[in-house]
């Protein structure tokens, strides 16, 4: 397959406004999958690597207004997190909300923290996106509650300037310690502007359809049982282990 490289990725498709469709793939299909990718899909590649990994450490209210806004479908719902790149070290504060016709918005600063908190600007900013969306941030505090890690490859496909990611090798964890995995499936994410892309009506016909699963709010339901997940109780059902 051939390469792009991030200058290049991010210049044809950074899609910061983008409409995202999740896929639950069994790890077993995968090869399978990316033997089949269409033509023109060019795989990233830095310093010679194609699998980077990622380390998400999301942050909530006391109340986890953001994880209840998930649970519940609200139209209008956020998610913050320091994200970090562990490969190069860099990390950032991220701030994703919902747009028009459900497209998601992330907007990010950089962030020079240790991760226990997001830091007076990381605070600033996430405020400023929030109410920016129509999303009152008056009296929210945010604390770190919960950490993922995986692997990811990314994809690009330049029919429709679209982006196609591969999450693999994922874990979460609670400041406590407490883990969860789910080691026999794959993320594929496709990230495109509205229409589906090439790699979408792949998917949908070697029979798989967008599932329900948000890094997060997926991730914490599964360490903790006593919030409501019923939108989510198939996926923690088939795919998570402790």
């Amino acid at each position: 397959m051939m390469t792009i490289s991030l200058e290049e990725l991010v210049s044809e498709a950074a899609l910061l406004t983008r409409l995202d469709r999740k896929y639950l793939l069994p790890a077993a299909e995968l090869p399978g999958l990316l033997e089949r990718m269409p033509a023109g899909v060019r795989m990233l590649e830095i310093g010679g690597q194609r699998s980077f990994a990622y380390r998400s450490i999301y942050f909530d209210t006391p109340g986890l207004d953001s994880y209840r806004a998930a649970a519940t479908g609200r139209r209008r719902r956020f998610k913050i997190r320091i994200r970090t790149y562990l490969d190069s070290g860099l990390d950032f504060v991220e701030v994703k909300t919902r747009g028009a016709r459900g497209v998601t918005v992330k907007e990010r600063i950089p962030y020079d923290g240790d991760g226990s908190c997001l830091g007076s600007a990381g605070v600033a900013y996430a405020n400023d996106v929030l109410a920016g969306a129509g999303i009152s941030p008056e009296g929210y505090e945010y604390r770190p509650v919960m950490a993922t890690y995986y692997r990811r490859a990314t994809f690009y496909v330049p029919d429709t300037g679209s982006r196609v990611t591969v999450d693999s090798d994922l874990a979460w964890m609670l400041p406590d310690g407490s883990t969860t995995r789910m080691p026999d499936s794959v993320v594929v994410e496709t990230k495109s502007a509205r229409a589906a892309s090439d790699v979408d009506r792949l998917l949908w016909s070697l029979g798989h359809r967008p599932a329900r699963i948000s890094k997060y709010a997926t991730g914490l339901a599964a360490l903790r049982p006593d919030l409501p997940a019923n939108k989510w109780h198939g996926v923690l059902h088939r795919h998570f282990t402790s």
